[in-house]
């Protein structure tokens, strides 16, 4: 699959230095975390895809029936579909690690993505994922680092789901931290810095190597 594959917005950072991709929520698009990216990691190069689904006009990366009820097999071939995406910008990039962010419904797409092919991303943010069913992942997630933030009041990703989650991707290998504040499905500044620290300390790790 082609880099064009998605509409998608690419900020260029610096040569042979990192990779992040962004995957916005519900109803955003390629521009929503761009400039959060920048600030997380000024360094790296950053591209950022549109959802290739419409509901009600607002875009999406895979179809769902109803609030936290999945089209399973329009999920799958949305993670497919990115996963091709993700592996021709890191052909044509050639970074020193592949970092992913996702929001909501970003952060979905971006932890199946995980689940599909552990070995495409070193690190992963995923903020107020939603997976409500049993993660199941196709290989080992040893040697990724995953940062999970949450609020423990969130009404659309219960904090019981958030906690099956990180277990499930422990259990397949990955160092994960949970990131928690006391309010709900908005992003707060604390994790935006519990974001920065990680991927800071992400990417320190990889030049280091």
């Amino acid at each position: 699959m082609s880099t064009g594959s998605y509409i998608h917005k690419r900020l260029p950072g610096e040569p042979g230095g990192p990779l992040l991709l962004a995957f916005h929520g519900t109803g955003g698009d390629e521009n929503q975390l761009v400039s959060l990216g920048r600030d997380l990691v000024p360094e790296a190069t950053i591209v950022s895809p549109r959802g290739d689904v419409s509901e009600g006009g607002a875009a999406r990366f895979f179809r769902r029936t109803g609030e936290g009820v999945y089209d399973m097999a329009d999920l799958a071939r949305a993670t497919a579909r990115m996963a091709a995406f993700v592996e021709a910008q890191r052909a044509a990039e050639k970074p020193s690690a592949v970092l992913g962010i996702g929001y909501s419904n970003g952060a979905n797409i971006l932890a199946s993505v995980l689940f599909r092919q552990p070995e495409l991303f070193d690190a992963a943010v995923l903020m107020h994922p939603l997976i409500p069913f049993e993660p199941k992942v196709e290989g080992s997630l040893a040697g990724r680092r995953i940062l999970v933030t949450a609020g423990r009041r969130d009404p659309i990703c219960p904090p019981e789901l958030t906690s099956r989650l990180a277990a499930g991707l422990r259990a397949a290998g990955a160092d994960v931290t949970v990131d928690w504040h006391e309010g709900g499905h908005e992003v707060r500044p604390g994790e935006i810095e519990a974001a920065r620290r990680f991927l800071a300390g992400v990417v320190k790790e990889k030049n280091n190597v």
